[in-house]
């Protein structure tokens, strides 16, 4: 896996062992920054259900300012922490071990910090296909734009085409969905007026 473009493009990245993640595909990745890229210049960025990074690390490398890392899994910290460490990044992020669904991994209680303008929201599929864990990611959507996410900022969510649709937070929300191959990415945004 690599960096696609910016300061760090065609720097490799490793991934973590086993299956127990699955990065998104280079394809897709690139899709996904095509339709954000004006968003990333000094952008602070979220990235949950991290994994190797690769999201966050390709914001970092198209100009985002700062990034937050929450990931859970030990093989995939240890992937993640060596990345960081091999691009020479570790000023400008933060890795956080911890539950992606809970607003405390979100962010420092004890500081005062500006919200996000970029998340990227990319759960387990076994979550999003789940009926008792699909409304917890809903839940966590809705907290995410309300409270955490600056005006005109945007969650990147990624899940399987065909189950994506479930996770929009509600009708009056911005939900623009696209699909590639069987990855959908949906922007939402908050609905006008918060």
């Amino acid at each position: 896996m690599r960096i696609i473009a910016g300061d760090l493009g065609g720097r490799r990245i490793r991934a973590p062992e086993g299956d127990g993640t699955r990065p998104m595909l280079d394809r897709v990745r690139e899709a996904v920054f095509a339709r954000i890229e004006g968003r990333l210049p000094e952008a602070r960025v979220l990235d949950l259900f991290a994994g190797s990074g690769s999201l966050g690390l390709e914001a970092l490398s198209r100009g985002a300012a700062h990034v937050r890392f929450v990931e859970r899994g030990k093989e995939a910290l240890e992937a993640l922490t060596r990345n960081v460490q091999d691009l020479g990044v570790a000023q400008r992020v933060r890795i956080w071990r911890g539950d992606a669904l809970r607003a405390e991994s979100w962010r420092d209680r004890r500081a005062e910090e500006p919200p996000y303008d970029v998340v990227f929201f990319d759960p387990p599929y076994k979550l999003v296909t789940n009926p008792d864990t699909s409304p917890l990611l809903v839940r966590a959507l809705q907290a995410l734009v309300r409270d955490h996410v600056a005006p005109g900022g945007v969650v990147v969510v990624h899940a399987p085409a065909r189950d994506v649709g479930a996770l929009r937070p509600g009708p009056d929300w911005g939900f623009d969905l696209r699909e590639y191959g069987g990855s959908g990415i949906a922007l939402v945004t908050a609905p006008p007026g918060g």
